[in-house]
């Protein structure tokens, strides 16, 4: 299996990797590995999940917008 070095890691971006691993009961190997895991592996997200977080936002605002209240604000954000 490869293996790289990484050299010169700030030391709050240490602690905070430490702290990780410690509270996921992991080494620090793993928790990089975990780290790297999540930073180059697309997370698919399901229709169904941005429906749910769609309606989950709509249902937090309050009121509507009329289409002359919205075409207002992109006008005044022309300006």
């Amino acid at each position: 299996m490869p293996s790289i070095t990484v050299k010169n890691i700030p030391e709050p971006i240490y602690k905070k990797l430490k702290q990780q691993a410690e509270a996921q009961h992991r080494s620090m190997n793993s928790e990089i590995i975990a780290c790297l895991e999540r930073s180059v592996q697309p997370k698919r997200v399901s229709p169904d999940e941005i429906l749910l977080q769609a309606r989950t936002m709509r249902k937090k605002v309050k009121g509507s917008l009329s289409a002359e209240e919205i075409q207002n604000a992109i006008d005044q954000g022309r300006s």
